[in-house]
């Protein structure tokens, strides 16, 4: 390969790279930059002589005080993470966002390195013995994402947070669950479900839980959900105007790239989530719940019928996002049981890296993350 050059492209020559890529992260579309206003947001190409060989969505968030930038590509880029010299594709971009002003370079590569199955987790859960991952025998590893970490930390890279034990750092986490779907009937997938979770999802439908999709107008709904369970579960809300963005900047190119899913019992919303679909894979995102009525298993209901329409429309993967590799008694546990319970695999990604730009570089990225700590 020749080695590729980096320059801005239009949104609508990103678009047409995705229609002929399509599996990119629903963070590195060009849609998704009109969901954080609070950055500035450009879209870069990779190039050969005139052939687009990448594209990606890079980030751009001032250091307050200064014309400098910490550029971001979450989930992204979306390159050959597998080649032996990935200076070839990196270089080009540190030194493309040097020219925009970025002061540091912060990357999220979409690879995973190691997979651990349901059942396997669900007996390291038990065992008081196992306190994280880890611990475990990893179902598969990926000799080569292995390889791609040692070369960025040549290339001079940094790996962005150690691993705390919660596996929750700035940006994206570094341990997600996934369910793959791709090539399997319905009743395969219910087979696959825990006995816990097999006996939630029939207490739901036989007490005559309805699960439906929604539109924009259910949006207050869902938020009252979303707004009981950040205070429930102990984490900052967003906005409600942050999620009617979101409907309206995914929405705008694809009516179907973000969907609503509510859980109803008795003319009650219990539960609801969002689905966002990009490519082959769907992503359950802001899964929320209210206090009421819990007992009818209202989640359940709600994952089971957002994953057997993601297999319908022909995904390949149900992303149900973060998880906490730590498998001690914490409040966290609870989400790991209950997406490993349908039949998730544990995944661990490469997780983020960043690489200062320019001669001051070094001196700025302490600067961010004090002021990023402040926040």
């Amino acid at each position: 390969m020749t080695s590729p050059y980096v320059r801005e492209i239009t949104r609508e020559e990103h678009l047409a790279h995705l229609r002929q890529h399509p599996d990119a992260s629903h963070l590195q579309i060009p849609e998704w930059a009109d969901v954080k206003p609070d950055w500035l947001a450009e879209s870069v190409g990779w190039f050969e002589g005139k052939l687009m060989v990448a594209a990606a969505l890079v980030l751009y968030r001032p250091l307050p005080g200064t014309r400098r930038f910490l550029a971001y590509l979450p989930d992204g880029p979306a390159i050959d993470w597998w080649s032996p010299r990935l200076e070839q594709w990196l270089d080009p971009l540190v030194a493309h966002v040097e020219e925009r002003g970025a002061f540091s370079l912060r990357i999220g590569p979409p690879v995973v390195v190691r997979h651990w199955e349901a059942a396997t987790v669900t007996a390291g859960i038990a065992d008081p013995d196992v306190r994280h991952l880890h611990d475990l025998p990893a179902a598969g590893i990926d000799g080569y994402a292995l390889d791609a970490a040692e070369r960025l930390a040549r290339l001079g890279w940094r790996r962005c947070e150690k691993d705390d034990g919660s596996g929750f750092g700035l940006g994206q986490p570094r341990y997600g669950c996934r369910i793959p779907i791709a090539g399997r009937s319905v009743s395969e997938l219910r087979e696959a479900l825990a006995p816990h979770w097999e006996q939630a999802l029939r207490t739901a439908e036989q007490a005559g839980v309805r699960v439906s999709w929604g539109s924009a107008a259910d949006l207050p709904d869902f938020y009252r959900l979303y707004a009981a369970t950040a205070a429930h579960d102990g984490f900052k809300a967003r906005p409600p105007e942050y999620f009617g963005r979101m409907w309206k900047a995914l929405n705008a190119e694809d009516d179907d790239r973000l969907r609503i899913y509510l859980a109803e019992y008795d003319g009650e919303v219990l539960s609801a989530a969002l689905m966002i679909n990009v490519g082959s894979c769907a992503w359950h995102s802001y899964a929320a719940s209210g206090r009421r009525g819990r007992e009818l298993r209202p989640s359940s209901a709600l994952l089971w019928r957002m994953l057997c329409d993601a297999r319908g429309a022909g995904a390949d993967t149900y992303d149900l996002r973060s998880i906490t590799p730590a498998l001690t008694e914490d409040r966290l546990l609870g989400r790991l049981r209950f997406k490993t319970g349908a039949g998730g695999r544990a995944v661990e990604y490469l997780g983020e890296w960043e690489r200062p730009v320019g001669s001051q570089g070094r001196v700025l990225q302490r600067a961010v993350r004090v002021y990023l700590g402040r926040r």
